[in-house]
């Protein structure tokens, strides 16, 4: 099993904190440009970012002594841009799914519901040979009752709107992509992958851009801040920071700790946006962050074994 080090547990929890604060800007955004416009350009703002720091990397690198020969250069970027490459595909249905739902919902109903993932790390690992404790299942319904509360209990099933959907098939494809990330980046360059996985999810998404949507210059400039603030630090930085982390951290550690970026995402709409919630959406947020924790916490309850390593 892998061991949790403190420095993978301040990076991942950093992660949540940018991530938390960066629902606001996305639904900022949503007010300028349209869903695919914003994600591909502040993908590649990502992907940009990143670049320069993998050239000023490889120019160290080769100046140590030690220093790996050019076929094995080649070789270790072939291997960052194929794994990139999956983890940029994963990326670019999660997160299009979620910039999608922002046209629908609210950010701190969103951040939570993301947070839904969380469920579906443990139980897509069960195709991998990861056992899923029997405490999880009754986490499980309990998070149901509190997406009820959360999407439902205020107006019916009428009130689950597109947003609701969309994002709770986000949750799945980032569980997805946090599994894939385990995989492949335990013996890659972190930056690397980082960059090819934005940079594959940007292109894609300019593509759905130019496709189905209107850009424009003048909304792009009225988007300006949205775009930096998510492109630079949600993109440019989170996401590596959470590639670098799960590589010192167990994955349901690591599921812990990123899931309170839901808790960050509430926050920061009541303080940026006057967001605020009814009494059951409040019940909602709770019992399924509380779920989410004792699910991820299961397999180190009393009486459970350990999941297997994959």
């Amino acid at each position: 099993m892998k061991q949790t080090q403190l420095k993978g547990v301040l990076i991942l929890f950093l992660t949540a904190v940018i991530w938390g604060s960066a629902f606001v800007t996305q639904s900022m955004g949503m007010e300028s440009v349209e869903p695919f416009t914003f994600n591909g350009i502040r993908m590649l703002i990502g992907a940009a970012v990143l670049a320069p720091v993998i050239l000023i990397k490889d120019a160290v690198t080769a100046r140590r002594p030690g220093a790996p020969t050019k076929e094995q250069k080649r070789a270790a970027d072939r291997k960052a841009l194929r794994s990139g490459a999956l983890m940029g595909l994963a990326l670019c249905a999660a997160s299009n799914c979620q910039q999608f739902a922002f046209l629908y919902s609210q950010p701190g109903k969103i951040a939570f519901i993301t947070a839904f993932y969380m469920f579906f790390v443990p139980f897509i690992g069960l195709f991998f040979g990861k056992r899923v404790p029997a405490v999880t299942w009754g986490c499980v319904a309990a998070g149901c009752v509190g997406l009820y509360f959360l999407c439902v209990a205020d107006a019916g099933f009428s009130g689950v709107n597109r947003g609701d959907l969309l994002t709770l098939l986000c949750a799945v494809l980032f569980a997805c992509h946090i599994l894939l990330t385990e995989r492949v980046a335990a013996d890659s360059d972190t930056v690397k992958l980082s960059c090819v996985q934005f940079a594959v999810c940007g292109a894609i998404s300019c593509v759905c851009m130019f496709l189905f949507e209107s850009p424009s210059a003048a909304a792009l400039k009225e988007c300006l801040f949205p775009l930096l603030y998510t492109g630079v630090l949600s993109c440019g930085l989170a996401y590596t920071f959470q590639v670098v982390g799960q590589k010192y951290t167990e994955s349901t550690v690591a599921s812990i700790i990123l899931c309170t970026e839901s808790v960050f995402g509430v926050l920061c709409s009541a303080v940026f946006l006057h967001e605020r919630m009814t009494g059951n959406e409040i019940a909602g947020c709770v019992i399924l962050f509380a779920a989410i924790l004792v699910s991820q916490l299961a397999d180190r309850l009393p009486g459970q074994k350990k999941r297997p390593a994959p």
